[in-house]
């Protein structure tokens, strides 16, 4: 039987692993890091005494790949689901709170409701999205969309920093367009947010070892990749420093690691070569404050509008706290980061004057490609001039931004396209 190699176990590599090893495929999974997960690891924080991820997660009800991928690792049921799609913010400004409530239906006849639209908006405001599906590639946000008004503030600037994790002003139009047909302009049923419960390990790590681990897959960590030896148009061997294992004409291999890494293995391999920053923190809260009670009811997630701080998600006694596109932030002390987050914390979740409690600063320097127009034209295809050589990751041509579910659709792309080729 053929084998397939795959390379990183990030969550583009689990997703090609547990596609093919469904299909009764023989997998051998590496990875460099002493851990799988990638970019979507969790770990136990002593300081905090929790379980901790090392930054925050938001998936979407349209999220097909990874909905389906959790379903075949059987960990579904470990998200956190509300019945209607509803995201909660407040203006660090004026202390003002509102509900974005995206309604039901193919096409946004919800914004004909002013109470489910963000405040202070128009229905006009909102027409010139359209201006986003003309947008030619190079365009960015901002050539589309004016910076300025209540729409801009409390809608485009956060949904643009949340899922392009790159400044507007350089962010792809057409990404975001991209974005918006897949999500909100499909109604709830496409917009309701979904959340790890416990962490982001438990339900999308975790259960994937497990499941390749029960269909006879060893995990292999701490292996870095030192050279592909490419030669003929195909891949005859993948070189471990201390080991080389060798591809035998049926087998394939699958390259799911960083674009970075990718550049160093693949002579001429065009990548996005810019990255963008996101810092997370996350606090310990007092067992009794309104806030841990508000983990009872509904999506433990707030947006922040008006300060750095963009998203508060709850957990466990836990405030962990996103800043995308932390290019300035990221060079400050942590000291100096977590004092300032803290504050707009505090004020966000009534907690007054409450001291600065025990706390975690995590500075991710190259959380994502800088998601611009000219790193659209630098996304690799999934396969390569080698026959047996495919890529995957959240930067490779998925059509979608650099989240959770590019990287679970890349990696099913991959297997799908080894599982088309004869054995």
């Amino acid at each position: 039987m053929s084998k397939v190699h795959i390379i990183g176990a990030g969550l583009a590599g689990l997703s090609a692993a547990v596609v093919l090893t469904a299909a009764g495929r023989s997998v051998a999974l590496f990875e460099a890091a002493d851990q799988a997960g990638g970019r979507c690891r969790s770990y136990k924080d002593t300081k905090l005494g929790r379980r901790v991820d090392n930054g925050n997660h938001l998936l979407l009800s349209a999220n097909d790949a990874t909905l389906a991928y959790l379903e075949k690792i059987g960990s579904r049921n470990s998200l956190i689901e509300p019945r209607e799609a509803r995201f909660s913010f407040i203006d660090l400004e004026n202390r003002q709170r509102w509900e974005l409530r995206p309604g039901r239906g193919p096409l946004p006849f919800w914004l004909l409701d002013a109470g489910r639209r963000v405040p202070d908006t128009r229905l006009l405001d909102y027409l010139g999205a359209w201006r986003l599906a003309v947008a030619p590639p190079d365009a960015t946000v901002t050539d589309c969309i004016r910076p300025e008004g209540p729409l801009w503030r409390r809608f485009w600037e956060p949904l643009v920093l949340a899922v392009l994790n790159t400044p507007p002003e350089r962010a792809s139009a057409a990404l975001l367009w991209r974005v918006l047909k897949e999500t909100f302009l499909k109604g709830e049923d496409a917009c309701r947010p979904l959340m790890a419960r416990d962490c982001l390990a438990a339900s999308l790590v975790d259960p994937a070892l497990a499941f390749l681990e029960g269909h006879g897959v060893r995990f292999q960590s701490n292996r870095r990749v030192r050279s592909l030896q490419l030669e003929n148009g195909y891949l005859s061997a993948i070189e471990f420093g201390d080991e080389t294992v060798a591809l035998r004409p049926q087998d394939s291999a699958i390259l799911a690691v960083a674009p970075t890494a990718a550049a160093q293995l693949i002579p001429g391999l065009c990548t996005p070569e810019e990255a963008s920053p996101i810092v997370n923190a996350h606090f310990l809260l007092p067992r009794q404050s309104e806030a841990c009670r508000a983990l009872e009811t509904g999506l433990p997630v707030l947006g922040l509008i008006g300060g750095l701080s963009q998203w508060i998600f709850l957990r466990d006694a836990v405030a962990s706290i996103t800043v995308s596109a932390a290019e300035d932030l990221v060079t400050e002390s942590t000291d100096k980061i977590a004092a300032t987050l803290w504050q707009e914390t505090a004020t966000a979740l009534g907690l007054g004057a409450t001291p600065l409690p025990p706390h975690r600063i995590i500075k991710e320097k190259r959380a994502t490609f800088a998601q611009t127009p000219a790193a659209m034209a630098r996304r690799a295809p999934c396969r390569t001039p080698w026959a047996n050589l495919f890529l995957a990751g959240d930067w490779t041509d998925t059509g979608l931004p650099a989240t959770i579910e590019s990287a679970v659709r890349s990696g099913r792309t991959a297997a799908n396209l080894i599982l088309g080729d004869k054995e």
